[in-house]
């Protein structure tokens, strides 16, 4: 079995929180890879390290588990634009040095959730679509869920930095693009959220905030958090020594960690070229194909979202 040795304080909190055992690991990933094998429609990874993240973003439960991976591989073939750019295509490049995504390197607290900040309007939507950045963020959210135990024992925090943003941003947000966003990261990624929040917002930011809000689960529309202008605030959750120069912090700029990512994309090169191939065969599935209408399809007044 080649699964990392957690730090004692995350052992710990995967113990208490998540309800992993190590007497009990290796019959776990066993028995979900038993699962895999007889599913016609899913061709899945099987390596240890990948596994475990989905059982502690399951709380260890097998058949939950076994229900996200399914609802994962699903995803990437139902919402290929999801995925669609590679790491070795020019582009990937391109979106990394704008600075839209980045993650933060080191965890506010050795067992705290790792802190990604998402700087829409940084990019030029005349040039490029949200998607284009969603695609480019996965690449690096992949890399995070096999290499960062904090990511897959105490989950994901962000900082939505919305300087900037203008309507030709707001419009790529549309009813589909939002549901496919909070499907893949709500219910789909093994990764928990335990926080986002909102810097520098907007005129227009209320519609969609409240459009996404209500997308969410209970559990996640209680971790949102509307700083605006307030960095104090943010220093509360977030404390600055691990944040950036350009948030007051000292963890260097975000041109420095934009470079951290892609030397890791480099080292993590074959592991990515080997992960393209994977998703689900939808005409093998057992019973009734999933399709995007069925897993995405918008109803009732949220379909006519109007951005004032």
């Amino acid at each position: 079995m080649s699964v990392r040795a957690l730090t004692p304080v995350l052992a710990e909190k995967a113990r208490v929180e998540l309800n992993e055992n190590p007497n009990t690991l290796k019959d776990d990933l066993q028995n979900i890879k038993d699962w895999l094998a007889k599913q016609p429609h899913l061709n899945a990874r099987i390596d240890d390290q990948w596994l475990v993240g989905f059982l502690r973003g399951c709380k260890f439960s097998l058949e939950r588990t076994k229900e996200k991976l399914d609802l994962y591989y699903s995803v990437r073939t139902t919402a290929p634009e999801l995925f669609r750019i590679k790491h070795t295509d020019p582009l990937f490049d391109e979106i990394l040095g704008l600075g839209s995504f980045v993650i933060l390197p080191k965890p506010p607290r050795p067992d705290a959730p790792m802190t990604s900040i998402i700087r829409p309007g940084k990019y030029d939507p005349a040039k490029y679509d949200i998607l284009d950045i969603l695609s480019a963020t996965n690449v690096l959210m992949r890399i995070l869920l096999v290499d960062d135990d904090n990511a897959t024992v105490a989950g994901g925090q962000s900082i939505i930095d919305l300087e900037g943003v203008t309507m030709a941003h707001f419009l790529q947000m549309t009813p589909v693009t939002m549901k496919k966003m909070v499907v893949f990261g709500q219910d789909a990624s093994p990764m928990r959220m335990k926080g986002t929040h909102y810097m520098n917002t907007p005129p227009g930011f209320e519609t969609i905030f409240n459009a996404i809000k209500s997308l969410l689960n209970e559990k996640n529309r209680n971790r949102l958090y509307v700083h605006n202008k307030n960095y104090e605030e943010l220093y509360k959750h977030i404390p600055k020594d691990v944040l950036p120069a350009e948030y007051g912090g000292n963890a260097g700029t975000i041109d420095d960690i934009s470079e951290y990512w892609r030397n890791k994309v480099k080292k993590y090169d074959s592991w990515l070229q080997e992960d393209y191939q994977y998703g689900t065969i939808e005409s093998k599935r057992p019973g009734k194909p999933k399709t995007a209408e069925d897993m995405f399809g918008v109803e009732g007044s949220f379909r006519k979202l109007d951005v004032d």
